[in-house]
């Protein structure tokens, strides 16, 4: 019986990694069908970056407690897992609490600490639950996440209780076979699990029998429901809890207002003023192309950024337009380009190579009225707890509009034709440009 146990979990651990990997190697070859972005420069100041936002969410405590709430069960989550090492060497080799003979000094101290995480992870899990569908925190209840988006948060958190609750449970069902003198349980503890032995008195009238189906089925409810949610995140927003650490080392280090040159416009007006710089196009040369239509003009970096967002709404919460009834959403924005994404990722599996499905990022899933709206105020981009930066998708959708589409508003086309013609947004002479600076008479 032994033996058919462990192979049947090495069968559902093989399962899981290879559905697991089989998806990240997909998310992957989304993210590199964006252009080439070199952002490898100041490891250190990198490093530093994941350290403080990714792991220590910084940008989340400018509200402290709410920051606090998600650390815990971020953190909390994370470390209790540690405890799927024990899980995984037990599943596979048939020991029963391997760690016991390794750190046998700490082990009780070890499982405590991870009982009261679990403890705390319950309690924010359902403060998180209430604010989400009883509170109804206006960011948290957008348009931008009817349907499935809000079914997603609710599933998540969900499943967080219960996977807590298993090892709360399964602890419990142990700590009372202990003290019965079962074997192997009788043989591994020195001092009782504090927070299970709570449940005690759910449990005590059982059989002995029935103490140990119920801790082997928390066992493997636990176990199981572990790996499942890894293949969850995979195709959920909670895919953040992954590459919220690349993300935050990948993100740029310039000032948050400095926008990207085109280099092949800066090129045209070096040459109009130095016009022997020009070098000599062939005749089968295609023209170069400006700003993005779809996801493959856009740079791995912006993918990345897409598969990367937690759908929280600090973006749209703090942006202007969206605040004066704009239909601008730079969450929207985001949540658009990862669906754009899926969308060719739902195709490659039926094609060997990308083709195009006569549909693009902008017009069928974003229009040309949410990206007129934006400011470029860096407000989203600054709001941001995982270093996202919707501002970028944004200005090079605009740029594909302007320079390959001519598509603007009549005032705009007025003010770049002034540009053009008297190097300011007005219209008047250049030699009037600095009038405004003379005292009047």
């Amino acid at each position: 019986m032994e033996i058919f146990q462990q192979i049947l979990f090495g069968l559902a651990l093989a399962t899981a990694v290879y559905f697991f990997s089989k998806r990240m190697a997909l998310i992957r070859k989304l993210i590199l069908m964006g252009k080439s972005e070199e952002l490898h420069d100041q490891p250190i100041k990198r490093w530093k970056n994941v350290a403080l936002l990714a792991l220590g969410q910084k940008k989340m405590f400018k509200n402290p407690t709410v920051a606090l709430l998600h650390l815990l069960v971020y953190a909390g989550f994370i470390i209790i897992n540690i405890e799927m090492i024990e899980i995984m060497i037990d599943g596979l080799f048939g020991t029963h609490r391997f760690l016991l003979g390794i750190i046998p000094s700490y082990y009780a101290l070890l499982i405590n600490s991870f009982e009261a995480l679990a403890a705390l992870v319950i309690v924010a899990c359902i403060i998180f639950l209430i604010r989400r569908n009883i509170i109804h925190v206006k960011r948290l209840g957008s348009k931008d996440l009817s349907g499935w988006p809000s079914r997603d948060a609710n599933i998540i958190l969900l499943v967080e209780i219960a996977l807590m609750m298993l090892f709360l449970n399964m602890n419990a069902a142990d700590g009372l076979l202990q003290l019965k003198g079962v074997e192997p349980y009788s043989n591994h503890a020195t001092e009782k699990f504090h927070v299970s032995s709570l449940l005690h008195p759910l449990l005590e009238n059982f059989s002995i029998q029935t103490l140990i189906t119920t801790e082997r089925v928390c066992w493997w409810l636990h176990i199981l429901g572990v790996l499942g949610f890894l293949n969850y995140l995979s195709v959920s927003k909670h895919l953040h809890i992954i590459l919220a650490f690349p993300n935050a080392y990948f993100s740029r280090l310039e000032p948050q207002g400095k926008l990207k040159n085109m280099p092949a416009v800066q090129k045209e007006v070096l040459y109009a003023f130095q016009p022997e710089l020009a070098p000599a196009v062939a005749a089968d040369q295609p023209p170069a192309s400006f700003g993005a239509k779809d996801i493959d003009d856009l740079s791995w970096k912006n993918l990345l950024d897409a598969f990367s967002c937690t759908e929280c709404g600090r973006c749209t919460a703090a942006c202007p337009a969206n605040q004066t009834g704009k239909i601008l959403s730079p969450r929207k924005i985001m949540m658009a380009t990862r669906d754009r994404a899926e969308e060719i990722g739902s195709k490659i599996h039926q094609q060997t190579d990308w083709k195009s499905d006569n549909r693009s990022l902008l017009y069928d899933h974003i229009s040309e009225e949410e990206i007129r709206a934006c400011t470029t105020c860096n407000a989203c981009v600054e709001a941001c707890p995982v270093s996202i930066n919707p501002l970028d998708i944004i200005v090079e959708l605009r740029r594909y509009l302007i320079m390959e589409k001519s598509a603007s508003p009549q005032e705009w086309t007025s003010m770049f034709g002034n540009i053009e013609n008297n190097f300011a947004p007005w219209k008047f002479s250049p030699d009037q440009r600095i009038n405004w600076t003379k005292e009047s008479s």
